[in-house]
């Protein structure tokens, strides 16, 4: 049910139950689980987002020649794969001397799905924000061609402008689009404490589904700059913000929040 409550009154509320916009782990070793375990609350996942790949023929119209790049930049897995399908499609072969830059050296990691994993071609920021993939950036922009590859309705905006502004030679190669998914019955039948964001499109999926949606004190996580910024947009409170020094993840800023209150974790 969408919770009618008072306004957030930090460490006086009892957390019970947190949402994560995200699937499930299949994991039973995530730190999701120990989390639950070790404070006694209940995580409940559902993605607010599904990805749509764009198919090679509609990715044409951009007029994109994937082999004139000489940098790929990735921030996130499903963009990955999204390429590698495209190159697939398009039945592109991908030079021994691309370079991959990317948001975290999980990402990065990643890779090694689909290439010979090389670290002299693969780079990526030191703690996961946008400013620590630029500074590796700023290394190499002066002899690179960039592709950014991204969704067509979430790009982010901050890369778009650093590049930009640091005058590299880049393109935006969309090969996949984000469609919310249907949350009505997730939102309908249970009370939460906490939602935690990961997207700005997982924010637009709750309006998409929730118009007229009231916060009425749930507790708002959200992950990234962007994401932070469409929570309050959107006229949300954001309770727990990440990342940041002593909360580098969602799952470290959830237990310093069960810990020690809303209060500390903006």
């Amino acid at each position: 049910m969408l919770k009618n409550g008072s306004k957030n009154s930090g460490k006086a509320k009892v957390t019970k139950r947190i949402l994560i916009s995200q699937p499930r782990p299949e994991s039973d070793k995530s730190p999701y689980f120990d989390l639950e375990r070790k404070y006694n609350v209940e995580l409940v996942f559902a993605p607010f987002i599904k990805l749509e790949g764009i198919p090679a023929r509609e990715f044409r119209k951009q007029k994109i020649d994937i082999m004139y790049y000489t940098a790929v930049m990735f921030t996130s897995r499903n963009a990955i794969d999204h390429f590698f399908r495209m190159c697939e499609e398009m039945k592109v072969t991908i030079g021994q001397d691309t370079k991959y830059f990317c948001i975290t050296e999980a990402v990065a990691l990643y890779l090694q799905k689909f290439i010979l994993y090389r670290k002299r071609k693969v780079f990526y920021g030191a703690d996961g924000t946008n400013k620590s993939m630029f500074d590796v950036i700023n290394k190499h922009k002066e002899n690179e061609k960039f592709l950014y590859v991204c969704s067509e309705n979430q790009q982010d905006n901050e890369i778009v402008n650093w590049l930009k502004t640091n005058k590299c030679e880049f393109e935006l190669g969309f090969m996949y689009r984000t469609i919310s998914s249907n949350i009505k019955d997730i939102l309908n039948t249970k009370d939460f404490d906490v939602i935690c964001f990961f997207t700005p499109s997982g924010v637009k999926s709750l309006f998409d589904n929730f118009p007229d949606y009231q916060q009425n004190g749930t507790v708002i996580g959200a992950f990234g700059s962007n994401t932070s910024k469409a929570v309050e947009n959107a006229g949300l409170q954001l309770g727990i913000k990440v990342p940041a020094p002593q909360r580098p993840s969602m799952v470290a800023a959830l237990e310093q929040f069960l810990i020690n209150g809303v209060e500390e974790t903006q």
